[in-house]
């Protein structure tokens, strides 16, 4: 045993702005230099959005230059990235970087193999079925296995769920806080009066991220009233198609994509109801940042959400892909200013539970017990 840190590498498909991808710069911000000496290692050279902010937190990160996730030549990088650095931990963040790393790790002798700690950060679902097939073909009993919540947990088969343990993650309160320090000049920006109700959300444009309900249930919300916005922040590969979808459903400047912003927060403490109307979720971190902005929900009922909020308190949760539930739902917090103001305490007192730190220390803990050399 040594008193030296462990030599962690964090592995990831990419560097874009999702969920797993800001967890990894948490970690890295608020690490304790004592226990870990980390390091990041991704696929896909243009998701890169974070890479700025996990410079400045002084972790490096290596680029293992896949032209996609399937492409098997960033196994051989990862391979020779391991042998140079002599890792003692490859903790992995996707399925199909687990995948992979079981590959290469399985290739360097035993005695100067690190060890595997993954994370799954989604429902089992949620993947494509080659993707878990893959994944309980390949896994072994000696990785830890971890899941961000009971429900991501729950949803994996009965060998891998048995033996892994949940470590639910947070957000960085103070850091969220002091990035949205007002709204006026935001709502401003976007065109948004004071007396208007902004409805917005923060997901990718992905299928499981339930936008096609989102857009049917604005349809729905829009024609009562002209005090109404809705704004969603994101990128993806549906792009096209729901801007498409928008223009069919006759939506117009009352639901504007504005795409990736760095400022994502500031412009998140401009709305007045946070909405997600996803199909999966292992437990959605822009829903945690909502609550710690102190914001109303209005969220589908799925994956790990119903573990960090509760119905009829700082959120009203609905089924997933019911589009009328979803505007009823957020028309009646529209018309109930008063009930809004209550949900918004709450949600802020919830916030204050959801910082990220417990969680860092909890995973450097396995770090420390298990992998220590």
């Amino acid at each position: 045993m040594t008193n030296a840190p462990a030599r962690v590498l964090w592995l990831i498909k990419g560097l874009g702005a999702g969920g797993a991808e800001r967890l990894v710069v948490h970690s890295a911000r608020r690490r304790d230099r004592n226990v870990v000496k980390p390091q990041v290692a991704y696929l896909l050279a243009h998701k890169r959005a974070l890479l700025g902010e996990l410079a400045e937190t002084e972790v490096s990160a290596t680029c293992l230059g896949a032209r996609a996730s399937w492409d098997p030549r960033w196994i051989v990088g990862l391979r020779r990235l391991c042998r140079a650095e002599r890792f003692d931990v490859v903790h992995s963040h996707s399925p199909i970087t687990t995948i992979g790393a079981r590959i290469a790790l399985r290739s360097i002798p035993r005695r100067d193999r690190p060890r595997l700690v993954t994370t799954e950060h989604n429902v089992w679902a949620s993947h494509a079925a080659v993707t878990r097939r893959a994944d309980a073909a390949t896994a072994r009993g000696d990785e830890v296995h971890l899941a961000v919540s009971e429900a991501v947990r729950a949803s994996m088969p009965d060998r891998l769920r048995s033996s892994t343990r949940v470590i639910q993650y947070g957000v960085d309160v103070a850091a969220i806080r002091a990035a949205a320090p007002g709204r006026d000049e935001v709502r401003r920006s976007l065109g948004v009066a004071s007396d208007q109700v902004l409805i917005g959300t923060v997901a990718n444009l992905r299928a499981t991220k339930g936008y096609p309900d989102l857009l049917a249930a604005a349809a729905k919300v829009l024609p009562r009233t002209t005090g109404v916005r809705f704004v969603a922040l994101g990128q993806g590969p549906m792009q096209q198609a729901l801007h498409e979808q928008a223009a069919r459903l006759g939506l117009g400047e009352r639901f504007r994509f504005l795409g990736y912003r760095s400022d994502a927060i500031a412009v998140m403490a401009a709305f007045d109801i946070f909405c997600l109307a996803s199909l999966h979720e292992g437990l959605p971190v822009a829903l945690m940042e909502a609550l710690v902005l102190g914001i109303p929900v209005v969220a589908t009922d799925v994956g790990g959400t119903g573990e960090i909020v509760t119905d009829g308190r700082e959120a009203v949760l609905v089924p997933a892909g019911e589009p009328d539930r979803l505007a009823a739902a957020l028309i009646a917090l529209v018309d109930d200013p008063a009930r809004r103001r209550e949900m918004a305490a709450a949600a802020h007192t919830r916030g204050d539970a959801l910082d990220v730190g417990r969680a860092i220390r909890d995973v450097e803990a396995v770090y420390r017990e298990e992998f220590r050399p």
